[in-house]
């Protein structure tokens, strides 16, 4: 069973640790995490939080710790000789070889199947739409009368009562008595909220007790009275048990109050919230009503300003026509000067800009007699200059050069010979003389 190799070898040697960590270990590995119902003993709470205690039954007993951080959140505390169901790992404490239970989860025995019962009736009808939000009723604002079925005895029903007296005391309320647990409770809460329904005689109804285990609140988880529920004419608010508790009533209840006091509270208006916004709207009215009053005699005192006497309209209409005839007169005389003026100026204008025509002859003729001596001096001045361009061409002519006994010399190219350089000898030139050329051949060169 134990699958460790080592072990194996006869020859090796274990430490008492050792040999109690290969135990531990194989142990965790091959005992699964599993529920054990027993009785618990010998319970010890150290101040670290841990439990230590012994679960027995009949026939055996085994050690259990339950550290802190499980024990916080169990809800309850176990007590010597509870019968209970632990979830738990099997191992083996190394330090003194000691076998015991490592516990994730503890219940009281017997709620596992009350637990599985529930969540089975609560998934069918969940199926079914009883817990459909759609179905569920809003709650009137301000009922008239307010149903509370539960135990005459109970403490919640004095609760209710005191929270309605002291939140709208004006509010009728009805009990149906009806017991809250025990045998057949279930079906007699069905019956009161079938008998409220029919009756009607209310406006809401309160399903309500105070808290305890599930055991006692079992009889809110009964299906006939979550069908009952669902077919109230009748919006249900329930409230049962404390804030932590859910039963079948609180998911098929049109409304689900976490105590019966917040079900009083949640079905019944604040009589001192009402007061209170009944002032606050009372002064906001008369605030509005003093605006309006004053918004309309300031409206009076103007209308009253703006009504005039006929003859007084009459009057004051004739006095700014008068006004407006003095003021038509002044314009156009302002506008008859200013355009004279205007013609004055015109006229000054053109008399200034009439023409001297004695002044322009005399111009003219001077204008005439300077054009003659302008364009007789220019011919006599372009006259000697061309008179000097010729003189100069003159003395630049080669024909001239040539008659003075001078001849151009050319090569075969009929490139001009300035230097000797640019001959050899042997070669022919040509001889341009005043009249006709010669050819000659070059014997020789000198520089």
């Amino acid at each position: 069973m134990f699958d460790i190799p080592s072990i194996a070898s006869p020859s090796r040697v274990f430490s008492v640790g050792e040999i109690n960590r290969l135990a531990r270990e194989a142990m965790e590995r091959h005992l699964p995490l599993s529920w054990v119902a027993g009785e618990v003993s010998n319970l010890k709470r150290y101040d670290s939080g841990h439990c230590y205690f012994t679960l027995k039954d009949e026939t055996a007993q085994v050690d259990c710790v339950m550290f802190r951080q499980k024990v916080m959140l169990l809800g309850w505390q176990p007590e010597n000789g509870m019968q209970v169901e632990v979830r738990a790992c099997p191992t083996l404490y190394e330090a003194r070889g000691r076998f015991q239970l490592n516990v994730e989860v503890m219940r009281r025995a017997g709620l596992g199947a009350l637990y599985e019962a529930f969540e089975r009736l609560k998934a069918r009808l969940e199926r079914e739409g009883l817990f459909d939000p759609a179905r569920k009723r809003p709650l009137p604002r301000f009922p008239r009368t307010i149903g509370v079925i539960t135990s005459p005895q109970a403490a919640a029903l004095r609760d209710v009562l005191t929270t309605l007296k002291r939140r709208m005391s004006g509010i009728t309320v009805l009990i149906y008595p009806t017991p809250v647990q025990g045998e057949g409770a279930g079906a007699k809460i069905a019956r009161a909220v079938a008998t409220a329904s029919a009756r009607a005689e209310c406006d809401v109804l309160i399903v309500c007790r105070g808290g305890g285990s599930i055991e006692d609140l079992w009889a809110y988880n009964d299906e006939a009275l979550a069908r009952a529920i669902a077919a109230s004419s009748i919006p249900v608010v329930s409230g049962v048990g404390h804030e932590t508790d859910f039963t079948i009533v609180d998911f098929v209840a049109d409304v689900r109050a976490p105590t019966p006091t917040a079900a009083a509270q949640l079905t019944s208006p604040d009589r001192v919230e009402m007061c209170e916004q009944l002032r606050s709207t009372q002064m906001r009215l008369g605030r509005s009503v003093k605006r309006a009053l004053e918004n309309r005699m300031q409206r009076v005192d103007y209308l009253a300003k703006c009504l005039v006497h006929p003859g007084d309209r009459i009057a004051h209409q004739m006095q700014h026509l008068t006004h407006l005839a003095n003021r038509l007169c002044g314009g156009w005389r302002r506008y008859s000067e200013a355009q004279s003026w205007g013609i004055r100026g015109i006229a000054r204008e053109l008399h200034g800009a009439r023409p001297d025509i004695t002044a322009l002859e005399r111009a003219r003729v001077e204008l005439g007699r300077r054009l003659t001596d302008a364009a007789r001096t220019r011919i006599d001045t372009t006259a000697a200059r061309l008179g000097s361009i010729e003189s100069h061409l003159k003395h630049l002519n080669p024909e001239l050069v040539l008659e003075r006994g001078y001849s151009i010399v050319t090569n075969a190219a009929g490139t001009v010979v300035h230097d000797a350089a640019q001959i050899a000898p042997g070669e022919e030139l040509t001889l341009g003389f005043a009249r006709g050329a010669a050819q000659a051949e070059v014997k020789s060169t000198r520089r």
